[in-house]
């Protein structure tokens, strides 16, 4: 008897455990990445003791009070924001009129290790169209036509590909961009408005995340640097290592190339190299050069429509989906954990980094003051804007009350009134709380999605 039973309960063992694996082999076939299922933040709080009782009771709570400013999280530093500049209000409301079914053409300015190829995905695969763009596996561009017209209002590298060269910066781009696009299009020479965009990212992580990738052998090679009709001549631009690439090189050898275009890129690409002498170094002194280049890459990220930062993935989402009137379909997901964070470098190295890229660091600085500020002039404007549709529905409601004049209301009619009132005030107010994803941890860790990278 008792063997029997020994029998029945290791049939039972294997079974559940069978179960249990198969279980597992699903989640991970229906979850492939973790820090996005909700299936497991669900079963989490099944398995968690009084899981499901603090989900209902957290559920309640939502029901009862508005959400928190989901953007907090992002950096809980926001409340202490202090700004240091003082912007133009034009500087700072970017709402612009971009007309899709018209001529106007979205320009992405990508920026080597910013997280450019993520949101250069998110740019041709999740934004909420009439007519979304055709991304076919297997190919490197989707096609992003105008509803009812063969015409793209995409000018990145997802969509029309590196059409003014590999990285092509700000000199080169809008020297490029109006004849090719002409070249392109059935209509040419029409009247049409370019709106750029760019990623910034914190230097020091940028330039460790740009070190990283050259040392598994990548380079720019095919980068034009297209300067007053010319590209540079070797002397101008010499090359910081002897072979096909830079494959295995250490920190200290990246840093010590006088030549690595790694310093400073982000201010190089976004200012007008013509007002120096192009890649003519002998042309000004080495200070002068560079203060007029930040002095130009600033102007030109104040008139550019729309940027973003690597380090504020949900506030970029909000503001390039405020400024082009645009929603994305899936939120962006701020992830903590880099290859170019796991880097551990001593203080004087970071230090050293900081140094060759100072004209980066205070660009940056510039810009997350410039960003922040946007932001919170934004968010100011959502708030006052629903406060009015709430006034004006509260006046509507009065108003019937004053139709209602020479006859005396029931109190069933009164309850029903006021009931009313409150249920638009509840509901206007809703409508500032964002969806459910907008509750996602931020603290994720995954692989670098700025190393989800240009191997073309």
């Amino acid at each position: 008897m008792d063997e029997k039973s020994n029998s029945g309960h290791q049939r039972l063992s294997i079974v559940l455990l069978m179960v249990l694996i198969f279980g597992v082999i699903m989640v991970q076939y229906v979850c492939p990445s973790r820090s996005e299922c909700r299936v497991l933040h669900r079963l989490g709080s099944w398995f968690t003791v009084g899981g499901a009782t603090r989900a209902r009771l957290g559920e309640n709570r939502m029901q009862d009070k508005p959400q928190k400013d989901p953007y907090i999280a992002e950096d809980g530093a926001l409340a202490r924001f202090v700004p240091r500049y003082n912007f133009t209000e034009a500087d700072l409301n970017r709402d612009v009129d971009f007309n899709m079914k018209g001529d106007d053409v979205i320009v992405f300015l990508h920026i080597q290790k910013t997280g450019g190829t993520t949101f250069g995905r998110h740019l041709v695969r999740n934004i909420k169209l009439e007519r979304p763009c055709e991304c076919h596996a297997g190919q490197k561009k989707c096609t992003c036509f105008r509803p009812g017209k063969k015409e793209t209002w995409l000018f990145s590298r997802f969509s029309t590909g590196w059409s003014c060269g590999l990285h092509a910066d700000w000199t080169e781009l809008t020297s490029c961009v109006p004849s090719r696009m002409d070249s392109q299009e059935t209509h040419k020479n029409l009247p049409r408005h370019y709106y750029y965009i760019t990623i910034l990212r914190d230097p020091v992580s940028r330039y460790l995340s740009e070190w990283r990738h050259v040392q598994r052998g990548a380079t720019w090679k095919a980068s034009l640097h297209v300067c007053d009709g010319r590209s540079p001549t070797l002397s101008e631009l010499p090359n910081c290592y002897p072979g096909d690439d830079w494959s295995g090189c250490s920190l200290q050898e990246f840093m010590d190339c006088p030549f690595n275009l790694a310093n400073n890129r982000q201010t190089r690409m976004l200012a007008d190299l013509s007002l120096v002498g192009c890649y003519n170094v002998s042309a000004m002194s080495d200070e002068d050069r560079w203060a007029v280049l930040l002095d130009s890459a600033k102007r030109n990220l104040r008139g550019m429509a729309f940027f973003g930062l690597t380090e504020y993935q949900r506030k970029t989402q909000y503001l390039f989906e405020r400024t082009f009137n645009l929603e994305f379909i899936a939120p962006f997901t701020q992830l903590n954990g880099t290859r170019a964070s796991s880097v551990e470098v001593p203080p004087e190295t970071q230090r050293r980094i900081r140094q060759l890229n100072q004209w980066d660091v205070e660009l940056y600085e510039y810009a997350r003051d410039l960003f922040l500020q946007r932001f919170q002039v934004a968010r100011q404007q959502e708030r006052r804007q629903t406060r009015e549709r709430r006034q004006m529905e509260r006046r509507r409601l009065r108003g019937r009350l004053a139709t209602k004049q020479g006859r005396r209301l029931k109190p069933t009619e009164m309850t029903r009134v006021t009931d009313e009132e409150k249920a638009t005030e509840s509901t206007v107010e809703s409508e500032v709380l964002l969806q459910d994803w907008w509750d996602l941890d931020e603290n994720s860790t995954t692989e670098d999605y700025s190393d989800n990278v240009e191997q073309w």
